[in-house]
């Protein structure tokens, strides 16, 4: 084993049909792969954008923690490929099976997903591939050199990304066959089944899941944001969940190494003051809270909601650590396509959109109040004067009158509020 930049790559069997790389070509190998293992931010986006964006990885993009774990294991692959080329230039690179990869893979069956989901490995190869061939015409002009250290390139990254996705595909084959055996494999097929609408006996369902359909549900998603949070954080949190909304006990489904399903018994969503402070011991966890519902339609539609408020959350790479559907709703529909935000946002807002946070914040709370000025004092703890103040500046960097638009100012400011720096 050889450690390179923080990394640890195996050596790969020499094999005989492998070819013979010259002298130079290993050493313009070697300074290409150098300079990969930096690789600028904007080579790593394009790697994620491409290893996420095609239709049949649509399930792993849509879900914020497969989507971050695809990211981690493509990035990990980039590095490994590279790492091998530094120590052993030209060799054959080892299949990955690094815990960024295996990681990814398990999340993948454990959300019944099969090996399409490994298609991001191969998407992504084509963005490397363009961007190692920038790095290669940097490294030497000469023709012939060129043509071998190409050559030699294309192979080394197809064996390599051929190589990993078999030995991934063989263990997830025995991670599936693994979670066939046991309690969480049927509790996660019968939700499955709930949740597609599928035609099961409520009976049936009530026994795999030692949980009851009839009354009321609250469903929410616990995961963690930065992928740092082990599982005891996840299942703290859950916990912690379930003392904030008063259940008496919740039905809890391993989604993924960094994702739990939780359902309580309850009809009413708790308040995300109470919950926000109930998980201040993980602040790596966070928490998307469903409208309540009743029954099996309230068990699955109080789950989509979830879902859809995690979504929102990651999307906008909010800062909030808690959200409840029936808090977002309005910002969930504004912002299902993310293209059309920032063009919203400049045309209602205008110059307010990057005004002092203070005199948003009045607007915000002036709208909330109705356009009483008093009562936003009151609320923002501050002079009547000031709102005054505030709201004649906002007057004046709006596109148009506030009492013009109304509607829409408030819609602005709300999808703001939400949304993270790097939305």
């Amino acid at each position: 084993m050889h450690p390179v930049m923080g990394r640890v790559v195996h050596d790969a069997p020499v094999s005989d049909d492998w070819p013979r790389v010259s002298e130079r070509t290993r050493e313009l190998f070697r300074r290409g792969a150098e300079a990969a293992l930096d690789p600028r931010a904007e080579w790593i986006e394009e790697l994620h954008a491409a290893a996420l964006g095609s239709d049949r990885m649509r399930p792993v993009a849509e879900d914020p923690v497969l989507a971050e774990a695809t990211r981690r294991a493509n990035l990990a692959n980039l590095l490994h490929w590279a790492a091998a080329n530094v120590q052993h230039p030209g060799r054959r690179v080892p299949a990955n099976l690094g815990p960024e990869v295996l990681e990814a893979s398990r999340d993948l069956v454990r959300r019944g997903l099969d090996q399409s989901g490994l298609d991001a490995y191969r998407t992504a190869q084509g963005v490397a591939w363009r961007r190692w061939m920038e790095i290669c015409f940097q490294l030497t002009a000469d023709p012939a050199e060129l043509r071998e250290l190409l050559d030699v390139s294309a192979l080394s990254i197809t064996a390599f990304i051929d190589d990993t996705v078999a030995a991934v595909s063989e263990r997830m084959v025995a991670e599936r066959a693994e979670l066939t055996r046991g309690g969480h494999a049927e509790r996660r097929a019968t939700v499955a089944l709930l949740l597609e609408g599928a035609p099961i006996a409520r009976a049936r369902a009530e026994a795999q899941l030692g949980y009851g359909l009839t009354g009321p549900h609250t469903a929410a998603v616990v995961w963690s944001g930065s992928g740092t949070a082990g599982p005891e954080d996840l299942e703290a949190a859950a916990e912690a969940l379930t003392r904030a909304a008063g259940a008496p006990r919740r039905l809890t489904v391993v989604a993924s190494a960094a994702a739990l399903w939780v359902w309580l018994p309850v009809g009413t969503a708790p308040r995300v003051a109470d919950l926000t402070a109930s998980l201040a011991g993980t602040p790596g966890v966070r928490v998307a809270v469903g409208r309540p519902g009743r029954d099996v339609e309230g068990f699955r539609r109080s789950h989509l909601d979830a879902a859809t408020t995690q979504r929102m959350l990651a999307r906008l790479t909010s800062p909030q650590q808690t959200a409840r559907y029936e808090d977002v709703q309005l910002v969930a529909l504004l912002t299902a396509e993310p293209a059309a935000v920032d063009e919203f946002l400049a045309d209602t807002l205008g110059g307010l959109l990057t005004a002092d946070a203070e005199v948003r914040r009045t607007v915000h709370t002036y709208v909330q109040e109705l356009g009483n000025a008093s009562r936003t004092a009151e609320r923002l703890w501050t002079h009547r004067n000031t709102v005054l103040r505030r709201l004649a500046r906002a007057e004046e960097l709006l596109p148009r009158p506030l009492a013009d638009n109304v509607l829409g100012v408030a819609a602005a400011l709300e999808v703001l509020r939400w949304r993270g720096p790097g939305g």
